[in-house]
């Protein structure tokens, strides 16, 4: 049946045309199954970053802190004798060292788990940190320009700018 541009509905296609179809859609389809495989790969990530846990005593034994992937603190468990054995300075100490401690081990954990998915070369430690491939100086931060107290506009109004055309 023809059409108003003098085709037919069901044209005959060139061998090359559907042979350029085909590889478009093999290609298509191979994008897809990329996609789908790093989606699949990514959530996999994110589950095991979810359950990566810490936890580190200190020499005592009287403080235990527990850090998540993400830093924070999840359980911190004195023991009572720590009470009597520590002055409230020394337990404060204490409880920063084991949670610093166990930060530090779970940032490691969690670079173990995000190595496999990140580019050849690439600290996983140092992305979790926030710097990745930046160096000091590009880590700095920013100095924001001193407003000078001198200039203070709460004295002037928008009456006062226009009377001084003249």
């Amino acid at each position: 049946m023809p059409t108003s541009d003098g085709y037919h509905r069901y044209r005959r296609r060139h061998p090359a045309e559907v042979a350029v179809a085909a590889d478009h859609r093999a290609q298509v389809d191979e994008l897809l199954a990329g996609y789908r495989r790093s989606r699949e790969q990514l959530g996999a990530v994110q589950r095991d970053l979810a359950a990566v846990r810490e936890t580190v005593t200190s020499d005592d034994g009287l403080v235990t802190a527990t850090v998540s992937a993400q830093g924070t603190l999840t359980k911190l468990t004195i023991a009572e004798a720590a009470y009597r054995e520590l002055r409230p300075a020394e337990l404060a100490a204490t409880i920063v060292a084991v949670s610093t401690a166990a930060a530090a081990a779970v940032s490691r954990a969690a670079g173990v788990v995000l190595a496999p998915v990140l580019p050849p070369g690439t600290d996983p430690e140092a992305l979790l940190r926030g710097s990745a491939d930046l160096s000091a100086e590009e880590l700095k931060p920013v100095e924001v320009a001193a407003v000078d107290q001198d200039e203070n506009f709460e004295t002037h109004t928008y009456m006062e700018a226009g009377r001084r055309r003249t």
